[in-house]
């Protein structure tokens, strides 16, 4: 299926939490993607995206002819002060516009970002049987840093994660 054309990418804002949550429920429920069992509800969608805003790291969306297709976000690695540099990155695109370019405009815009705020790293933590992801960010200069077999436990069986990684330039 073709990306369609009026397909754009924007900060999210508190209107679009709705859409966010049935994105993010969608892939607790049916992926490894997130490694949680129980969907969120909006009001820790809500503090979710307070603390975003509060810490100046960016959401985003994705939006296909007016509806929420998908978003992203920047957060802290760590919280320790040295960390300061680096973030890490998650982004879910909804089911039924999967496959059409949508991650890439994402991932794309989070990088740049990530460059505005002069950040030196970017870290995805991405489930190993998740070939599409880690190809994306294959695609955008991530390389794998590390392998973490059987951290995570899913749907009856045991999940490995990978960390991925892209510098930036460094901070001035």
């Amino acid at each position: 299926m073709a990306m369609s054309s009026a397909a754009l990418v924007r900060p999210a804002t508190e209107a679009d939490l709705p859409d966010i949550l049935a994105i993010y429920n969608e892939a607790i429920l049916n992926t490894t993607a997130v490694y949680d069992y129980t969907p969120h509800t909006l009001a820790m969608r809500r503090d979710w995206f307070a603390a975003k805003s509060r810490s100046g790291f960016p959401v985003i969306v994705t939006e296909v002819d007016g509806q929420v297709a998908g978003f992203g976000a920047l957060g802290a690695f760590r919280t320790w002060e040295a960390y300061r540099y680096t973030a890490e990155n998650s982004l879910y695109v909804a089911p039924d516009y999967r496959g059409q370019g949508l991650g890439k405009r994402l991932l794309a815009h989070l990088i740049e970002t990530a460059e505005a705020l002069q950040l030196h790293a970017i870290v995805a933590g991405i489930d190993a049987d998740n070939t599409v992801s880690l190809k994306l960010h294959e695609q955008f200069g991530f390389r794998e840093v590390a392998h973490f077999p059987q951290v995570g436990y899913k749907f009856d069986r045991w999940l490995d994660l990978k960390f991925m990684q892209r510098l930036l330039t460094a901070p001035q």
